[in-house]
């Protein structure tokens, strides 16, 4: 999480200052940082955006949905993709079609990349550091569960060479699951995701990983706290609003949420 740096020091114009006192006042500085870290909620369950555990998925929808706007002379482009991150697939594709102005509909749409996506979907692979926090997880009893925007059938496609990986967790909650009424930044899959922990769990227990503005929206509507680790090329503007935002899943610190650390 980025912090301010004080006023003080930003303005000093003193004389110079010897490299010693410069380190103490980095020393402060960091200690200030840890102690605001320490008011964030420790927290007891974990649930994961499936784009979080899968590397390659995002950059797999955006290769299916521009193989088809090639046809049309029409860029799938960050603007438009950061707009339907973290919506169900419908939705997203009727968006990406008004937005585009693509002469089909969204239903056409979506059949269409979803053949695109039966190709290429099964070579994602797992992401930096997800291994490692799902054993430590296990290890320590932590309950972990999945609420992905997908629906089943595309769910099953982007899992398929993972499916022991993703038969440890809870549960999974999925797009097209029928208590999800509204898609991602409404707080619904979140919230059906947290019921369903025996027993369920208290949304200020809950702890998300998330890679969408959206999603990071319905985590907080959801009134848990939200790490986001996002794509190098969605706008930095668009990740301000996460608890904490990190580059990779390898930069997790457990004990930062009162989790235990790693070995």
């Amino acid at each position: 999480m980025d912090r301010a740096i004080p006023s003080q020091i930003l303005n000093y114009e003193g004389p110079p200052v010897e490299v010693s006192w410069i380190e103490s006042i980095i020393g402060l500085l960091v200690l200030s940082l840890l102690h605001s870290r320490s008011c964030w909620n420790k927290i007891k369950i974990l649930i994961v955006s499936y784009q979080r555990l899968v590397r390659d998925t995002e950059r797999l929808y955006t290769v299916s949905f521009q193989e088809i706007c090639d046809r049309f002379g029409k860029q799938y482009t960050w603007d438009v993709k950061s707009t339907v991150m973290g919506k169900k697939a419908l939705d997203a594709a009727q968006i990406i079609r008004d937005t585009l102005e693509l002469p089909m509909t969204a239903e056409e749409l979506l059949a269409e990349s979803r053949e695109i996506q039966e190709r290429i979907f099964p070579t994602a692979k797992l992401m930096p550091g997800v291994e490692k926090l799902m054993h430590h997880l296990q290890k320590h009893s932590i309950p972990i569960a999945v609420a992905t925007s997908s629906a089943g059938v595309t769910f099953s496609l982007k899992t398929s060479q993972h499916k022991a990986f993703f038969a440890a967790f809870d549960h999974i909650v999925l797009g097209d699951d029928p208590e999800v009424k509204n898609s991602k930044p409404q707080p619904d899959s979140f919230l059906v995701c947290a019921s369903r922990f025996k027993p369920p769990a208290s949304p200020e227990n809950c702890l998300v990983f998330e890679d969408a503005p959206n999603g990071v929206r319905a985590a907080l509507a959801a009134g848990m706290q939200v790490v986001m680790i996002p794509d190098d090329n969605l706008d930095p503007g668009l990740t301000q609003e996460a608890t904490l935002r990190l580059r990779s899943m390898e930069e997790f610190k457990p004990e930062l949420f009162g989790l235990p650390a790693y070995d």
